[in-house]
């Protein structure tokens, strides 16, 4: 595995997080009694720079509205995670892309809320303009360059008297986001751009989640 080196060249950036991938050992949590999930990480370009996207979710919602979240959501009866996150990705942002879109998969995260989401890398290389929100689902699309995402400052790691393991969070241009969504903008930060094999499943999530 490799960090991103300063190439804003489409091809080569792509190359590079499908061979961070490739090379990185997917570890998956057993469903039991859980929900299964599935969110995409949407690889996009912000001006000429590479950037993922995170929604803010309507505040219309029953759940979680007005919380930050990747594009996702419930896997139906007889789907993959893949075709999930692309069903989902279509239905939030109105995007439609192939199956080849998808890049390989990271860790599943266990929510306390009673999730097992499994998290797609999508390439998607499309200008923000092109970009539909769904109002009934999405409030609003933000894009998080890579540079931001690699800021040494951005992770916050924080102890809470209610749990043994400390709670992730990532602070950014948008917000301070919490995780599940910040830990798995933390581990593609670690995994795809620094090369590391870093896992999140062990961090916590703030006491607004744990529903």
């Amino acid at each position: 595995m490799r960090p991103l080196q300063n190439n804003r060249h489409s091809l080569d950036i792509r190359r590079h997080l499908r061979r961070n991938l490739g090379a990185f050992d997917v570890c998956e949590q057993p469903l039991g009694e859980l929900r299964a999930a599935a969110v995409t990480l949407p690889v996009f370009r912000a001006g000429q720079e590479p950037a993922l996207i995170i929604t803010r979710r309507a505040g219309e919602l029953r759940a979680h509205s007005g919380q930050w979240a990747l594009p996702g959501g419930r896997i139906d009866a007889g789907e993959t995670p893949e075709q999930a996150a692309l069903r989902e990705l279509e239905e939030e942002i109105n995007l439609s892309l192939a199956p080849r879109a998808v890049l390989g998969r990271l860790d599943d995260y266990v929510t306390r809320s009673g999730y097992r989401i499994t998290p797609l890398v999508v390439w998607c290389g499309l200008h923000e303009r092109e970009l539909q929100p769904n109002p009934a689902e999405v409030a609003s699309i933000h894009f998080i360059r890579f540079r931001e995402l690699l800021n040494p400052d951005a992770p916050v790691f924080e102890r809470i008297p209610e749990s043994e393991q400390p709670v992730l969070s990532m602070r950014l241009a948008a917000d301070h986001i919490y995780a599940p969504t910040a830990a798995l903008l933390y581990q593609f930060r670690e995994v795809l751009l620094r090369g590391e094999p870093t896992r999140v499943s062990h961090y916590d999530q703030p006491l607004f989640a744990w529903r």
